[in-house]
């Protein structure tokens, strides 16, 4: 096995996470990209980085997980930084809402839990060192009406982060998260214009984020930021100051 250092970026074909991916491999590192159901994108992005490789999971079968790991041995034999990137949203009111669209959301959060446990078991512990990196949201701190399950998982998150970085005390193993704002992202794309809007009208830099501002800071915890951990840093043109 290479000497290189890997990242793994979960839902790493799209948005965020596509721009994770280049970053990282930018600074040096093989990077792995995981997908569920965006495959052509992957394939995509895979064939335009150097030395990137496919992984594909679904985070809510923890089986599907366990298989992963798994694959990972054999095709990287280290993980070295761990992005949890993948989400996933539903819009509707709370009364609409049924236990499905809910369970939907949650199990994205379960199954984040589940590989992170995995990768600090198989790779992290065993090499004394790594990053564990969780995309969280604004709207985990301010909330956010239609999407209740969201904000949930997105807080829980945060306290996720906070709480694995208390139990890995005194290893190298550094645990933050990034919260992002409004970011221009396929899932952003897909509320109304005049949500957006709305939106907009409370972020004081007028204008919203791009995924590469969110990969500059996820690149500046993987490789430098030696003295940040249990953090939760903000990323949102002074929308929310934390």
């Amino acid at each position: 096995m290479s000497d290189q250092p890997v990242a793994l970026v979960t839902g790493g074909g799209t948005g965020i996470g596509a721009a994770c991916c280049r970053r990282l491999a930018a600074e040096g590192f093989r990077v792995g990209i995981h997908y569920r159901s965006s495959e052509e994108k992957a394939k995509k992005l895979e064939a335009e980085l150097e030395n990137a490789f496919l992984v594909k999971a679904d985070l809510a079968d923890s089986e599907s997980l366990d298989a992963l790991i798994k694959e990972l041995k054999t095709l990287a034999g280290r993980i070295d930084v761990l992005v949890n990137n993948a989400g996933y949203n539903v819009n509707a009111p709370m009364l609409a809402m049924n236990l499905e669209q809910y369970d939907s959301v949650a199990s994205v959060a379960r199954g984040t839990w589940y590989l992170t446990k995995l990768v600090l078991r198989r790779f992290m512990m065993r090499s004394g060192t790594g990053r564990i990196i969780n995309i969280s949201s604004v709207v985990g701190h301010t909330g956010n009406a239609g999407q209740i399950p969201y904000p949930m998982v997105k807080a829980g998150l945060d306290a996720f982060t906070k709480s694995l970085a208390q139990e890995l005390a005194g290893r190298e193993i550094l645990v933050n998260a990034i919260a992002p704002g409004f970011i221009d992202t396929e899932m952003t794309d897909e509320l109304p214009e005049e949500v957006q809007a709305a939106i907009l009208a409370k972020i004081p830099q007028g204008r919203t984020g791009t995924a590469d501002e969110i990969a500059d800071v996820v690149a500046f915890l993987a490789t430098r930021g030696s003295y940040i951990n249990g953090s939760v840093l903000h990323v949102n043109g002074g929308m929310y100051g934390g």
